[in-house]
């Protein structure tokens, strides 16, 4: 059986990125396929043996789908190729109003302003971010990163019953919208005081030792790798499909890195993390 992705969400937050790093992947992707023909597409596709990682739909660039509609055509789905799965991308309203500044498309949502369109889009899309597996905030986030965040994801080979992925972040770029457990490692000694360790990250191993080689950073680390030991085959149980665990320094670039390495590597994740503001 194929798995099966839905990506849809706000206009301007990054489909097209998503489309294009999905079939990177090896999924077979199919654009803007009106909801009717959707349903037998997803039908065929779950039925057919194929080398493709997965079919992936995505739905809703001209504005026209009714999250309703989508919602039944995934139920459909759902009963030839159970597990079907919503991505919702999602970003802020100043986000997505600077994005279409820049590029002078026009909104599929008519209004009196851009901002007006946004926030009917947001209101009719709604039910659909309610009931997405997974939700992904482009806002901070540029191309290539996004491209990333898609990697570890969904390029897992296998299926699984729940794909846990790392992430790291500054808190003075703003807290991830798209996560589910955030840690807070900003107690811990940081590099960036240390004059030769401040121009290097917590990929390198200079600065991953130092904080590390702390007793609160052990302490820290150890309390939450007993506590997501026990909690992830609980979500796992619960029938959550993703998870996604963030750690946070002040800047993102030194101590959220390493700490989020050591999670990865005692956790035995098979993803790579994802370190959203390390290049900042």
């Amino acid at each position: 059986m194929t798995d099966v992705l839905l990506v849809t969400g706000m206009s301007g937050a990054g489909r097209s990125t998503v489309s294009s790093a999905l079939d990177d992947l090896g999924w077979f992707v199919i654009d803007n396929l009106p909801i009717e023909v959707l349903v037998r597409v997803g039908e065929l596709a779950s039925a057919t043996e194929t080398e493709s990682r997965g079919v992936a739909f995505i739905v809703g660039r001209s504005g026209q789908h009714h999250p309703e509609e989508l919602l039944e055509a995934k139920r459909e789905l759902e009963v030839h190729q159970p597990g079907v799965k919503i991505l919702f991308l999602d970003a802020p309203d100043d986000v997505l109003i600077h994005r279409y500044e820049g590029t002078r498309r026009r909104h599929p949502f008519p209004g009196a302003t851009l901002a007006d369109s946004i926030e009917t889009e947001r209101a009719v899309l709604a039910p659909l971010r309610d009931a997405a597996d997974i939700i992904i905030d482009t806002g901070t986030t540029n191309t290539n990163q996004l491209r990333t965040r898609i990697l570890e994801i969904f390029g897992v080979v296998g299926r699984a019953p729940l794909r846990v992925s790392v992430m790291s972040f500054g808190y003075s770029h703003g807290l991830p919208r798209d996560v589910d457990l955030v840690f807070d490692c900003r107690f811990l000694p940081n590099p960036h005081w240390v004059p030769e360790l401040q121009p290097l990250t917590g990929l390198d191993q200079p600065v991953a030792d130092y904080v590390l080689s702390h007793e609160p950073a052990q302490h820290f680390v150890r309390d939450v790798v007993s506590m997501l030991e026990w909690q992830i085959p609980a979500f796992a149980e619960e029938g959550k499909s993703y998870l996604t665990i963030a750690v946070g320094c002040t800047g993102g670039k030194h101590r959220s890195v390493a700490i989020a390495e050591e999670l990865r590597r005692r956790l035995h994740l098979d993803t790579e993390a994802f370190h959203r503001d390390v290049a900042r």
